[in-house]
């Protein structure tokens, strides 16, 4: 991630209340992600060229109010401008009700499906792979 800033390359967006910056999202092009095809579970399920949502941070004063949901939307319209045409995203999706923060740092499959992602792949219980298709 620091070679990538020091690149000038922009590697996310950001919230803001007024001027206090309340929450970030990780977005650019899936080659950006190497660890993503390292994995076993999030692994390319095909040749499409896509974007990438790899995680969040939302202050804890904020949580729970909707902000992922509206960074989704935003991460959207980002790489719209940018001319990409699949963004991707790999939420969990938990088994219980309620999961600690320190779980949730790739996004809820639920605001996902929310801001109009489909699921398209399911390599584990809990990690759905996740597109919108601008």
């Amino acid at each position: 991630m620091k070679a990538m800033v020091a690149s000038g390359e922009i590697p996310g967006i950001l919230a803001y209340d007024g001027r206090q910056p309340i929450g970030w999202c990780s977005v650019a092009t899936r080659e950006k992600f190497p660890a993503l095809e390292r994995s076993r579970v999030l692994k390319k399920i095909d040749e499409t060229p896509a974007w990438s949502i790899s995680c969040f941070f939302i202050d804890k004063r904020y949580r729970g109010n909707g902000l992922s949901i509206e960074l989704i939307k935003a991460a959207v319209d980002y790489v719209k401008g940018q001319g990409g045409k699949v963004l991707e995203a790999y939420p969990v999706e938990p088994k219980k009700k309620k999961m600690p923060p320190i779980f949730a740092w790739t996004g809820l499959a639920s605001a996902f499906l929310k801001a109009g992602f489909l699921e398209c792949a399911r390599r584990s219980e809990t990690r759905p792979i996740m597109r919108y298709f601008i």
